[in-house]
């Protein structure tokens, strides 16, 4: 009994400490509200600009909307994501989301140990023991980012004078597969003759926040010819902007190198350079369950967004709208469509 005392203690001294905000004036404000949501960020943090930036805007949107008290824990390193996890849910919060795959083996653990608690985990599935049966107090939010990469891959192949691509993913894995993959069958469904120079940050999560990293193998790509970069790499991924930017623009105005952004629309970061971004409606998705969890309507298992739901988009706005041709963007909107109808199949890498 002690020892359980001892270590909700433990577990409530290291919610104040990992929250966002344990002081009198930031409970005041969440006087009132219907549901408790907790959410934990990858190592990125959720001033990303890109996967995690996403998931924050929309439980931000849902706290604005839908009477919710958020709260919210950016691990400085993987082992803070477990501690954080528990807190939330000795706290007995209605809903605990989880931002990365990485997270999939601890929330599994986690959402065991507390069947009554509802947790969600963006780009992860999580099971039951047996491996197979999705776990019923989870929500696995998943989305084909193949599809919405093929897109992309079309629009690169069209603007390409080199006829030389670059990709950039973050953590050599599977899931950034599916993006490597989409992009370079839609780049080939233009130009069949295309030519995909990849490179990924590295093989630990730390390979998601190593802009540096994610210049160096711009640049390189660049060298052998690359003028549009995808990059699939959360914050190494701002590394590119950085890197087709130091090329600056011809006699035209116009970017002599371009690179496409991912999760979020990123198209403001650097404009004029950022072609497009490949879109996950991560905000959307996390908006939903938390909304879900509100009304009563929470369901565990596979939530699965694509472009039929404008669960994965290409980004168009006023800082690449005079970038992309016109006639491009019918040919992009007509392979949207055939997707969509299941007339053109993108190969699914993760599915393999």
């Amino acid at each position: 009994m002690k020892l359980r005392t001892l270590l909700a203690a433990a577990l409530a001294i290291s919610f104040c400490l990992l929250a966002t905000s344990c002081t009198k004036q930031a409970e005041a404000r969440r006087e009132g509200c219907k549901i408790k949501v907790g959410i934990v960020f990858d190592i990125g943090g959720k001033n990303d600009r890109s996967f995690n930036a996403a998931a924050w805007e929309g439980v931000k949107r849902a706290e604005n909307d839908l009477s919710v008290c958020l709260y919210d824990v950016e691990p400085g390193n993987p082992t803070s994501i477990e501690p954080a996890m528990r807190a939330f849910a000795e706290k007995n919060f209605d809903l605990i989301i989880g931002v990365g795959f990485a997270q999939g083996p601890i929330m599994q653990k986690v959402a065991a140990d507390y069947p009554n608690i509802k947790f969600a985990i963006v780009d992860g599935v999580i099971f039951e023991e047996d491996g197979k049966t999705p776990m019923k107090n989870v929500a696995s939010l998943v989305f084909r980012e193949h599809e919405g990469s093929f897109l992309v891959g079309m629009i690169a192949a069209s603007k390409s004078k080199t006829g030389i691509l670059g990709f950039v993913g973050g953590m050599d894995i599977p899931l950034i597969h599916k993006f490597e993959t989409g992009y370079e069958e839609g780049a080939r469904s233009v130009n069949p003759n295309i030519k995909v120079i990849d490179n990924y940050v590295g093989v630990t999560d730390g390979a998601w926040n190593n802009p540096g990293k994610g210049k160096e193998l711009s640049l390189a790509q660049i060298e052998k010819g690359a003028d549009v970069i995808f990059t699939a790499a959360g914050n190494s991924g701002l590394g590119a902007f950085d890197a087709v930017e130091q090329y600056g623009k011809d006699e035209k105005g116009q970017a002599r190198k371009f690179v496409i952004g991912v999760d979020s629309n990123q198209n403001m970061v650097k404009p004029g350079f950022v072609l497009t971004s490949m879109v996950k409606r991560v905000d959307n998705a996390v908006y939903d369950v938390v909304k879900e969890v509100l009304e009563g309507k929470f369901q565990g298992g596979f939530h699965s967004f694509g472009l039929e739901k404008d669960g994965v988009a290409y980004a168009m706005d006023e800082n690449n709208k005079g970038i992309i041709p016109d006639d491009v963007v019918l040919k992009v909107e007509e392979a949207k469509k055939k997707i969509v109808a299941g007339e053109i199949k993108v190969t699914d890498a993760m599915a393999k």
